[in-house]
């Protein structure tokens, strides 16, 4: 059975956490916990970069990181199904994958930043840079149409995680900007339960 390794706080991990529930793989995939912090874990082992999330396939290779392991649980499930083969749908579903993992990126270095350096050593240009990415995206997404396919791409799997991922670690505070973006994560929401139980530890 194809192992997938990820921390349950991890919006990158809610990604494939998800995508294995949309596809059906809930019996070809087993979900394992792993921590990014426990020298203990063999994650580096699994992905040199000590990163999550990591599938072990049957043989013992590791595939990393997100949107590498969706494309692999597609491909597992028969194809076509979160990644389109239209070439045009494929290519709208992995530029907003790339955007909302960009969102994700700069919403993890603002966190960090925080986490791991002191008050008085924030560097405020750097979080400003970082802020500015995610304003800029959430207006490019707030002003397109986004539609909700069955079941999901994977762009509108990581456009959830990643609206997710800013109500868990800043507050909702996108949300008095971007009331279509809110309807869009509400439908999506109460169109893929697995979205509902991946929400991510309290801390």
């Amino acid at each position: 059975m194809v192992t997938l390794r990820t921390s349950f706080g991890s919006p990158f991990g809610r990604k494939a956490r998800i995508a294995v529930s949309v596809l059906g793989l809930d019996g070809k995939v087993k979900v394992e916990p792993a921590s990014t912090q426990d020298d203990s874990d063999p994650l580096p082992q699994q992905n040199p970069l000590g990163k999550v999330p990591v599938l072990i396939l049957d043989d013992g290779s590791t595939l990393f990181d997100s949107p590498v392991v969706l494309e692999y649980l597609d491909i597992l499930a028969g194809g076509g199904r979160i990644l389109p083969k239209d070439t045009k749908a494929r290519f709208e579903a992995l530029r907003l994958e790339s955007l909302a993992d960009g969102i994700l990126d700069a919403g993890i270095l603002i966190v960090y930043e925080g986490r791991y350096r002191p008050p008085e050593m924030a560097v405020k240009g750097w979080l400003d840079r970082q802020s500015g990415k995610i304003a800029r995206a959430l207006i490019s997404l707030e002003g397109t149409s986004q539609s909700l396919d069955s079941p999901p791409t994977v762009g509108q799997i990581t456009l959830a995680c990643a609206l997710g991922y800013l109500d868990f670690r800043f507050k909702g505070e996108w949300r008095k900007t971007h009331p279509r973006l809110v309807a869009w994560l509400d439908n999506f929401s109460a169109r893929v339960p697995a979205f509902a139980a991946t929400v991510p530890p309290p801390g």
